[in-house]
Order: structure tokens, then C-alpha cells, then sequence
């Protein structure tokens, strides 16, 4: 069973959440702020975490940079309309998707599925051993693995995705689009600016000089490629 936290100070959300999550059978672990939410990651086993932005004590944003420090599990920010700002901040400092209030539960679960899903498969399961490289770059698709020039990079899950995908097809433009469905299996609303924030930081990761990649490129009106040579190991 997978172990959720839902991090929000908000009573009515905790406990709405908690409804459709239990409801799916996963285990519900709740935190009413960042604080909160940190300690329980120390004593718990979660898999994914829901997590507000505006909250008292230790906000999300915060919560979320010191649980990067410690763990890549998937996190999913719940965010006000209107706050793109922070959508954007929150993507940029390793949120894997978004959902904004007041949601559907129906999109609430469905993301949550397809966050576990990718979760899963990056923990060991349906491997499939491969290793990937291009240029500096190798992936390691058994272990799960990224190194640039021999020193190990770590990506959110997402991050992983979207690299693998690039990696796997050197040379060829996806748009962000393209991208957005085959990664989040989803409908590509607000795909380019999700998309964008995503390869900035990928490229902050594994590039000398962001701002003059080597080796993510932006085609520009078509989209993104990865461009180098690509070797195949076992």
C-alpha cells in the first residue's frame, strides 16, 4: 500500500483529501504545515506527498527545498487560481505536477495514480536494464542512475522522465506538448510553461552553462531535443 501525505492547514481540505485517498486504499498521513510534514518524512515511509504553498509556521515552497535535500519522492503542490508565480517557483525548486483549487477529486486521484505509477517504475519495478549515453551524459536505466562525466546528478522523478525520453531519441524535436502526454499521460493544459520549467532544470543539472546548453536545445517554435551521439550499453 502506498502512503500518502497531505500536507495543508486548511481542516476542510485535510479531510477531503483524506476521503478520496483512502477511499482509492492508500494510507493517509496528514500535516497542517511544512514543519509537520518534514518530521513526518523522518518517522514515516511516504510515497508521495500533496502539499499546500501558503501556510503557517514553514510554508510549502520551504518544506519542499529541505525535503529535496533528503528525498525524491513525487510532490504534488495544491495551489490557489491565479497563483502562476508560485506554480512556476514551485516547479523550478522540484514539484513534480500541480493541482490547482478547488480541484475535481477525479483529477486529484488520476494524478496521483499516474505520480505513483512513474514513482514505482523508477523504484525497481518493470525494470528493464539499459544505459544510455550521450556525450557526457549516461543514464542508467537499471539503477536509475544519471552521471555527467562520471559523477552522479540527482533529478526528481520527473526530471528522469523527461531526460530518458530526450535520451532515448537524440536528435528529435518534441513539443512540449508531445512531452507533457507521454510523461504525465494527461490532457497538455499549460504543457509549455510546465514544460519549460522542467527543462531549465534538468539543464541547470547537467549543463557547464545553462544559459548555452551543449546538450538540451530549444528548437524554437517546435519545441525541445537532446543533440549528441548516443551509445548503448547493457
Amino acid at each position: 500500500m502506498y502512503n500518502i501525505l497531505i500536507c495543508d492547514d486548511d481542516k476542510d481540505i485535510l479531510r477531503a483529501l483524506g476521503i478520496y485517498l483512502t477511499g482509492e486504499g492508500y494510507g493517509v498521513v496528514q500535516a497542517k504545515n511544512g514543519q509537520e510534514a518534514l518530521e513526518i518524512l523522518e518517522k514515516e515511509e511516504i510515497h508521495l506527498a500533496l502539499m499546500d504553498i501558503m501556510m503557517p509556521v514553514m510554508d510549502g515552497m520551504s518544506a519542499m527545498t529541505a525535503m529535496r535535500q533528503r528525498s525524491n519522492i513525487p510532490v504534488i503542490l495544491l495551489t490557489a487560481k491565479g497563483e502562476d508565480m508560485d506554480k512556476v517557483a514551485g516547479l523550478t525548486l522540484g514539484a513534480d505536477d500541480y493541482i490547482t483549487k478547488p480541484f475535481n477529486p477525479i483529477e486529484v486521484i488520476a494524478r496521483v495514480k499516474a505520480q505513483l505509477r512513474r514513482y514505482a517504475y523508477l523504484g525497481g519495478m518493470n525494470r528493464q536494464p539499459k544505459a544510455i549515453q550521450v556525450g557526457d551524459i549516461e543514464l542508467d536505466d537499471e539503477g536509475k542512475r544519471v552521471t555527467l562525466c562520471g559523477e552522479e546528478v540527482s533529478l526528481t522523478p520527473t526530471e528522469y522522465d523527461i531526460l530518458k525520453l530526450l535520451m532515448e531519441n537524440p536528435g528529435k524535436v518534441y513539443s512540449s506538448k508531445e512531452i507533457y502526454r507521454k510523461i504525465w499521460k494527461d490532457i497538455p493544459i499549460g504543457a509549455e510553461g510546465t514544460i519549460a520549467v522542467h527543462i531549465r532544470h534538468i539543464r541547470e543539472k547537467l549543463e557547464i552553462d545553462p544559459g548555452n546548453p551543449r546538450y538540451l536545445k530549444v528548437v524554437w517554435g517546435k519545441g525541445y531535443k537532446l543533440e549528441g551521439k548516443q551509445y548503448e550499453g547493457k
